[in-house]
C-alpha cells in the first residue's frame, strides 16, 4: 500500500509538495487556514481543507489515522510549527517532517519530536553551490544522507593509469561500478582494473557524497 501524506501549511514549499506527491499518485490531505492557499491546491490534493493546524480537535475530526507521513510546512511561525508538530505526534502520525526558518527553529523542533527538520532555502543554496563547483561530475544520485552514485568524466590525472594503479577505494573510498563507452554509451560492468584509462572515459562510481565532491572540487 502506498504511503499517505498530510501537509500542514500551503505556502510555496507546502503547495509544491502537495502537487508533486499528487502527480505521482499519492493520497495527500492539504490544510491551511488561508482559503486562497487551499483553493490553489484543491485540484491536486485528495482533500484540501481550510482550518487551524494548531487546533488538535480540528485535526482529530479530520481522521488522520491512516496517515504515514505528516509535513509541517509553516516555517516562519515557530509557535505554530511546534503546536502542529506536537499535534501530529499526539495523533499517532509515525513520521513527521518539519520546515524550519533557521538553525534555532531546527533545534527546538527536533527537541519536541520532529523526525526530520528541513531548511529548504539553505539546503537548496548549498546544492546549487555544489553543482557550480563540480568539474567532472555529470550526474549525482543521493542514496541517503551520506552516500551517492555518481557518473563522472575521468580527471586528467587518471588518464593513462589503470584502476589498480589508482587504488581509488583505499585513497578516497570510491568504488567504481562501471564504465560508459564514449561511442555507444553502453555501460561496461564490471570494469577491467588493469586497462589504461582513456581521455573520454566516463565512470559510474559509488561512494560518500562529501568525499567524492570534495575530491572533484580539488582536481
Amino acid at each position: 500500500m502506498e504511503k499517505q501524506f498530510v501537509v500542514l501549511g500551503l505556502g510555496i514549499f507546502g503547495s509544491t509538495l502537495v502537487k508533486t506527491l499528487s502527480q505521482f499518485g499519492r493520497e495527500v490531505i492539504a490544510i491551511d487556514k488561508d482559503s486562497e492557499n487551499v483553493q490553489r491546491v484543491s485540484e491536486f490534493a485528495t482533500k484540501a481543507v481550510i482550518g487551524d493546524v494548531t487546533d488538535i480537535q480540528f485535526l482529530t475530526d479530520l481522521g488522520l489515522d491512516d496517515i504515514d507521513v505528516g509535513i509541517v510546512a509553516i516555517g516562519d511561525r515557530l509557535e505554530d510549527s511546534i503546536l502542529a508538530t506536537m499535534n501530529l505526534k499526539e495523533l499517532g502520525v509515525p513520521y513527521v517532517i518539519v520546515k524550519a526558518k533557521n538553525k534555532r527553529f531546527k533545534v527546538v523542533l527536533e527537541r519536541i519530536g520532529a523526525d526530520h527538520v528541513v531548511r529548504p532555502e539553505k539546503e537548496m543554496g548549498e546544492k546549487i553551490a555544489r553543482t557550480l563547483l563540480r568539474k567532472n561530475i555529470k550526474d549525482l544520485i543521493e542514496l541517503d544522507e551520506e552516500n551517492c552514485i555518481v557518473e563522472m568524466k575521468v580527471p586528467q590525472s587518471w588518464i593513462g593509469k589503470s584502476l589498480s594503479q589508482l587504488d581509488l577505494r583505499k585513497l578516497y573510498s570510491i568504488n567504481v561500478l562501471g564504465k560508459r563507452d564514449p561511442k555507444t554509451h553502453k555501460l561496461e560492468v564490471p570494469v577491467d582494473p588493469s586497462a589504461p584509462i582513456e581521455m573520454n572515459d566516463t565512470f559510474l562510481v559509488l561512494g560518500q557524497t562529501d568525499k567524492i565532491e570534495k575530491y572533484d572540487y580539488l582536481l
